[in-house]
């Protein structure tokens, strides 16, 4: 299952100040993540934070997500994830339960196909100005 990660733009509250989106960066696909619940977060007490491997917290999973995951993790079921790719949000991971170990999904890396022209086509064909008013 892919889980989106969110809250990167936040500091993290460590002395060192570790950046979120620079741990994302630093971030390998198939990295190991850790999953910690944390029933004390004042926003949300379903809350589960995401750590690199590294041990830099990158985000949180989706309120959608958090509740059900976090209740899979304090029942003792067996949760295994890793990083993914990162995102223009934050990034994506990849959880496996009951001892199944997680797969990135390869269609994930791929990078954006990147339309091309037909040769001969005009590149301005599909091109529109915006209106020019009189003054």
């Amino acid at each position: 299952m892919s889980l989106a990660v969110v809250g990167v733009h936040h500091a993290n509250p460590d002395k060192a100040k570790s950046n979120r989106r620079f741990e994302i960066m630093l971030s390998s696909p198939g990295e190991p993540v850790e999953l910690c619940p944390q029933p004390n977060n004042p926003a949300d007490p379903s809350a589960v934070a995401v750590f690199s491997m590294r041990g830099i917290q990158i985000g949180y999973l989706t309120a959608e997500r958090c509740g059900r995951i976090g209740a899979l993790i304090r029942e003792g079921r067996e949760v295994q994830a890793v990083f993914q790719a990162s995102a223009d949000f934050g990034a994506w991971i990849r959880v496996a339960f009951d001892g199944e170990v997680p797969v990135v999904d390869p269609t994930a890396l791929a990078p954006e196909p990147v339309p091309m022209l037909a040769e001969g086509a005009d590149p301005e064909a599909e091109f529109y100005p915006d209106e020019v008013w009189d003054d």
